[in-house]
């Protein structure tokens, strides 16, 4: 950042404005969407963060814009969800009679969405980070912060995540560091990712490679003691927002092969650093196979762990993938 550009945004030439605060805004969006869960709130409070930004320009104070800006987004954030009505839902209690063998009450944020991998940023960060910028953008990572109260997850994403330091935490979030380090220390205490990162297959391994697409291959020809094999035993699938969710290879497998009986192809992708892949149902009356949605798959080890199934169609343009495939 130059003096001469900051002096041109703060006379009003967007143009300037764009300059500065281009090379934060993926991180920023990652930071938001950590923080919300939601893809979609990420992207509106990204909007809202460069417009406060803009509007209150003159007021910077010529330290680090980055920490302004992250200021700015996270506070953003904080007000978002102390809007309750944001986050209520109409109650869609299933009567556990009803519920099938292996299908439960799940404790999953109904709000999560996938984050798509072509906007994965390895983010700044201090020695004092805790975890990885690409580890903190996995799907179990960011389930697992929805479940913190709202100042214990700024405080760890803002500490542990970007590594900022206690004292530029209190001053982001207008706290003290007692207040801050009180928070941090109950957050870690609290915070459970579903998944435990030592048992993850690395991302873009072969072997990981080689199981998702012995998996897919086994979907699409309906092989169902395939599927079985290639899950892990206590394999869980969530279904967000359902509030539900099916653990256990056989009853997982079960599942997947009376919902996609029908014929199903598949596009790969990749969601918040894990392979994924849009399915498509044939369509009964086309030769087209149309978007059903999109799962995101954890590899452990040779076998496959999780299965996360977004059925909101929106992400596909999210994602950059088609709505129909041909025949």
């Amino acid at each position: 950042m130059t003096d001469s550009t900051l002096a041109r945004a703060q006379s009003g030439d967007s143009d300037a404005f764009a300059e500065l605060t281009d090379p934060y805004r993926l991180e920023l969006q990652m930071h938001c969407y950590r923080i919300l869960g939601s893809f979609h709130d990420a992207e509106d409070l990204l909007q809202e963060t460069l417009l406060s930004a803009w509007q209150a320009l003159d007021r910077f104070d010529d330290r680090s814009l980055r920490a302004w800006l992250y200021r700015i987004a996270t506070n953003r954030c904080l007000n978002y969800l102390r809007d309750t009505s944001r986050r209520l839902r109409d109650a869609n209690v299933v009567d556990p009679v009803s519920l099938s063998a292996g299908l439960v009450h799940s404790d999953e944020p109904w709000w999560l969405e996938p984050y798509p991998d072509a906007l994965i940023r390895d983010v700044e960060s201090s020695p004092e980070a805790r975890f990885e910028a690409r580890e903190s953008i996995a799907l179990s990572f960011v389930s697992g912060l929805q479940r913190l109260p709202t100042q214990q997850r700024a405080a760890l994403v803002l500490r542990d995540v970007l590594g900022f330091s206690a004292a530029e935490v209190a001053e982001m979030l207008g706290s003290t560091t007692a207040s801050v380090n009180s928070a941090l220390q109950r957050a870690r205490a609290a915070f459970e990712p579903s998944r435990d990162r030592d048992q993850v297959t690395l991302p873009r391994s072969r072997r990981e490679a080689e199981t998702v697409e012995l998996f897919v291959d086994a979907l699409e020809r309906g092989n169902i003691e395939q599927v079985v094999a290639l899950l892990t035993d206590d394999a869980r699938m969530t279904m967000p927002p359902e509030p539900f969710e099916l653990q256990g290879s056989h009853h997982i497998a079960a599942y997947l092969g009376r919902v996609w009986s029908e014929g199903v192809k598949v596009v790969p992708t990749g969601a918040n650093g894990a392979p994924a892949f849009g399915y498509y149902r044939q369509d009964p009356h086309a030769d087209v196979y149309r978007a059903s949605g999109l799962m995101v798959v954890s590899v452990a080890g040779a076998r496959v762990a999780s299965l996360t199934t977004f059925r909101d169609k929106s992400v596909f343009a999210i994602f950059g993938l088609p709505r129909t495939v041909t025949l």
